[in-house]
């Protein structure tokens, strides 16, 4: 089981913070955006006697209020077509077992999530990595390549889109190419959908779901974690037509007992938030990333592509290693009694040696702290010990 990039320092932040430093969090993707009142005001306003299991798919009235809010996205499914679970991370893992047996094989173009691989690792499954690059912002890899990986072993084809940590979002002609290649060769296609709502540039986001021919294929992972910025509610859900693959997934939801009552009552009720909402969280979020890629590629030696979607960058930096540096700003660098923390890059790769002088940075906060933030990372790469001159 491999260590969290996003976590595994946290113990060097604990520290810098006891000596005193202010540290800005770019490691993790926890907004800083007030989650909708009407789901806080769902909870609060909570009267049952009883706090009892919900059913192993999910209560009736939020898969019946959440079809609807996919609906209106074009997505044709009916509430029998979703199965909530406990966070986008529990849809993950039941559906890598529901898709793929122990010792079969997933591709995912890297870099990518760092708990996929957590995710295969508890359930046996072999991870087949296919490199994007930071050099053309870390588009599609040719679908050529992916046919050489294609094996008897191969049963999925797995992406997210917008990309976690890249931010890239794959192009309808991308998603073609990958829907003919799962019809091609009969693999499922899982596409992590957790950061729909933030697509900018007045970019199109396209599912699989708006792709004809793939009822039998797709998957589709999601969770509430980021469209209401309500990362604690730990409520998510996966979405398929097949009727098998649906029914072999609700053995494992059944083996859980239930997803959380309080979090489907806060969910259902956010379907409702208006979308003046998404509006207002897309246009921080533009300037933030407008700020953060911007105030990058400013420093020296640095080079950060611009993302088309989620909250997050994934740069280059002019450093030996990303892994040390991240660990080295936060327990031997302050400027101005402050640092920031980053997640090394290195976990979001599965080949050896990939992501070194790479590192994500989450754009969740306000952007004077981003602009702080960078003036922080600016000066530690000027005392940096292991600094590369390219």
């Amino acid at each position: 089981m491999p260590a969290s990039p996003i976590r595994k320092l946290t113990p060097y932040a604990d520290q810098a913070k006891l000596d005193g430093k202010h540290v800005y969090h770019l490691n993790i993707g926890q907004p800083d955006i007030e989650t909708p009142q009407l789901m806080l005001d769902a909870v609060r306003n909570i009267d049952f006697k009883v706090w009892a299991y919900t059913p192993s798919e999910g209560t009736a009235s939020y898969r019946n209020k959440l079809s609807g809010y996919y609906n209106k996205l074009g997505y044709d499914i009916a509430p029998g077509d979703i199965l909530v679970t406990n966070g986008g991370s529990e849809a993950l893992t039941i559906v890598m077992q529901a898709c793929v047996n122990p010792g079969e094989e997933i591709i995912i173009p890297e870099p990518f999530y760092a708990n996929y691989k957590s995710f295969a690792s508890s359930a046996g499954i072999v991870i087949q990595p296919i490199l994007s690059h930071i050099d053309d912002g870390f588009a599609l890899p040719p679908i050529t390549d992916f046919e050489k990986l294609i094996t008897e072993n191969t049963r999925a084809i797995a992406i997210c889109s917008p990309n976690n940590p890249t931010g890239y979002l794959y192009s309808r002609q991308e998603m073609e190419a990958l829907r003919d290649l799962c019809l091609n060769y009969d693999l499922f296609l899982i596409a992590d959908e957790a950061y729909r709502e933030f697509c900018y540039d007045e970019k199109e986001f396209i599912s699989p779901m708006h792709l004809e021919g793939l009822d039998q294929h797709v998957v589709i992972v999601d969770t509430v974690s980021k469209r209401y910025s309500a990362c604690g509610a730990r409520l998510g859900c996966l979405i398929t037509k097949n009727k098998s693959l649906w029914q072999m997934a609700l053995k494992f939801a059944q083996a859980r007992l239930s997803p959380p009552a309080v979090a489907q009552i806060a969910a259902e009720a956010a379907v409702d938030t208006p979308e003046s909402y998404f509006e207002a969280v897309k246009q921080e979020y533009t300037a933030r990333r407008n700020v953060l890629v911007a105030g990058l590629n400013r420093i020296p030696g640095v080079f950060c592509p611009n993302p088309g979607g989620a909250f997050y960058v994934l740069a280059r930096l002019p450093i030996d290693d990303a892994d040390r540096f991240c660990q080295w700003m936060l327990e031997h660098f302050s400027h101005e009694n402050q640092t920031v923390m980053m997640a090394p890059a290195s976990g979001f790769y599965s080949t050896a040696g990939s992501g070194a002088d790479e590192v994500r940075l989450a754009y969740v906060l306000n952007c004077d702290d981003l602009r702080k933030a960078l003036v922080c990372l600016e000066k530690g790469l000027e005392s940096y010990p292991g600094r590369r001159s390219k």
